[in-house]
């Protein structure tokens, strides 16, 4: 697979506005391993291998479970996952799977559980700015060299 094109190279701007909402989101309550669940689980439903391969090694360097991250497919049924990260997972399949239904309410009540709703603010700018890069990645057909 060969990159199309090079969005940072032809339009820098649009990728300073996306390192700005990157620089947003390091000021967010969420944990450095929360973020990667999210950006894994995202990158999963959206079939983004760059982010995936990029965002597991993230994980990993950051204290995260091999056992943790193949779970991450099936977190539902996965004992591995607590509850908190349970409805961060599921509002990351809710926003990134919008055209079905939306982040739905009951997901929101349980969201609300947990966090208040600047956090829950931040949940949802950090599900929206991965699903962003995925569609960067994919449609430019992005890899990782290694």
């Amino acid at each position: 697979m060969k990159n199309r094109i090079n969005i940072q190279n032809l339009e820098p701007d649009a990728y300073k506005a996306m390192f700005a909402l990157e620089k947003y989101l390091s000021t967010s309550i969420l944990t450095i391993k929360q973020k990667e669940l999210i950006k894994i689980r995202a990158s999963q439903i959206n079939g983004c291998a760059y982010c995936i391969d990029m965002h597991t090694e993230e994980a990993m360097k950051n204290g995260e479970t091999n056992r943790r991250i193949f779970a991450i497919s099936a977190w539902w049924e996965s004992p591995l996952f607590d509850d908190l990260e349970k409805v961060i997972l599921k509002m990351t399949d809710e926003v990134t799977l919008i055209a079905n239904h939306g982040l739905t309410d009951e997901t929101f009540e349980k969201a609300k559980k947990h966090f208040n709703d600047n956090e829950i603010a931040q949940i949802i700018m950090q599900i929206v700015t991965i699903n962003a890069w995925n569609r960067i990645a994919v449609s430019t057909q992005m890899f990782h060299e290694k």
